[in-house]
């Protein structure tokens, strides 16, 4: 008889796995197959515990939904964000007229002029506005003040009208073309309010429309006659203003106190922000397209844009140059806003130089030229003369037929 030595050996099904060991590497073939099955283990297939996804579920639902929500609900804050650096000499037209008295030139490298974004935020805009670093978020009182967002607007596109037109009269006059400039009347377009304006208060007194023609028993046909008186007062004088109220041509007097400005405390004002009510003489007009853009910041770049578009040779030397300030008649360049967030727009634009107002705080240059980094030049400059000087420096051309000098 011939014994048969056969062992079988078999893991539990808690382990996981299979282990059959025989002594002889084959089974021996007098042990029938129905033996065989007799000693193997099955094991059932695990099911997965999938508990964590119905809260996992949820979450994304409800972190999808609140982003949905937050994009589409309208907050009361509004950013100001960098916005574009645009060619301006694209934005010129002349009529026949002013091809008659004025020859164009062709620009060889582009000057720029910039903006900055304000819309109204969403809350989502809002949050990611208050991580980015080239955003500010402003609320209700810190973008519009006590004014409403139609009266900044109509002043923003006044202010527009205003800065095309003294651009247009300061470079004609560089060129000697006769110009002239005068002002108006003055009349009040907005107030400088106190925290707490005090009952003689000139927001309180007075109303918007309002033309005074007369301080303190001085007549004062235009805002020009006024500037000067002013030297003699100071913060709290009450002083007598006479007024005619508009769409009225009864005048009243009213008792206004005098305040400090709040830019400059050793400067007095009465209050009140003048309605520019300059009026400009040109022997030309000049269409400067600037669709629903307002401000005066791009003054200084309409300006130079003008000089190079009337004058041969090439302003700029072939460098790629942006601009930004108001332009005053006597060719001063004046502080703007929002100067980070245009800096970054220039930068983007790949432009070499940016011309901006000395006049700017020494933070905001600053940042400005943080954010410029190696490749923009941060060139500040108080007025036309000295942007045309740096121009020339860089191999600009000389402005022909100057009426003064620089």
């Amino acid at each position: 008889m011939i014994a048969i030595d056969l062992t079988v050996t078999s893991r539990t099904v808690s382990d996981m796995s299979i282990d059959t060991t025989t002594t002889s590497s084959s089974v021996s073939p007098e042990v029938s197959e129905e033996h065989q099955h007799e000693n193997q283990v099955v094991i059932a297939p695990r099911q997965r515990n999938m508990w964590w996804a119905i809260p996992m579920l949820t979450i994304v639902w409800l972190v999808t939904s609140a982003i949905i929500i937050s994009s589409l609900v309208r907050v009361n804050y509004w950013e100001v964000a960098p916005g574009s650096a645009e060619q301006v000499s694209s934005r010129f037209s002349f009529d026949k007229d002013a091809l008659q008295l004025a020859d164009r030139y062709k620009p060889k490298s582009p000057i720029l002029f910039v903006t900055a974004f304000g819309s109204k935020l969403s809350a989502l805009d809002a949050l990611l506005g208050t991580l980015d670093p080239d955003v500010d978020v402003l609320n209700r009182v810190q973008k519009f003040g006590t004014e409403t967002p139609d009266q900044q607007k109509a002043v923003g596109f006044k202010a527009m009208i205003t800065a095309k037109q003294i651009a247009e009269y300061v470079a004609l006059r560089r060129l000697g073309y006769e110009a002239s400039i005068s002002y108006g009347e003055l009349i009040i377009d907005r107030f400088v309010c106190e925290a707490k304006p005090r009952p003689l208060s000139a927001c309180l007194q007075l109303a918007i429309g309002d033309a005074i023609t007369s301080f303190d028993g001085i007549e004062i046909p235009t805002l020009a006659d006024l500037l000067p008186l002013m030297k003699n007062y100071s913060p709290g004088d009450v002083v007598k203003l006479k007024v005619t109220p508009q769409k009225s041509l009864e005048s009243i007097t009213k008792d206004v106190e005098l305040i400090a400005s709040p830019d400059d405390p050793n400067r007095t004002i009465i209050g009140v922000w003048p309605a520019d009510t300059r009026i400009v003489k040109l022997p030309f007009e000049v269409d400067i397209d600037t669709d629903l853009i307002g401000g005066p910041s791009a003054g200084l770049a309409f300006t130079l844009a003008l000089l190079d578009e009337l004058t041969p040779g090439d302003l700029t030397g072939g460098v790629k140059v942006a601009a930004t300030g108001t332009i005053d008649g006597d060719e001063t360049v004046g502080a703007i806003g929002a100067l980070r967030q245009k800096t970054v727009a220039v930068k983007a634009s790949g432009a070499k130089v940016f011309f901006v107002p000395s006049s700017q705080s020494a933070e905001e240059i600053e940042a400005a030229k943080r954010v410029a980094g190696s490749k923009l030049r941060i060139a500040p400059v108080a007025n036309l003369g000295e942007v045309l000087a740096i121009l020339k420096e860089m191999g600009g051309s000389d402005i022909s037929n100057d009426a003064i000098e620089l």
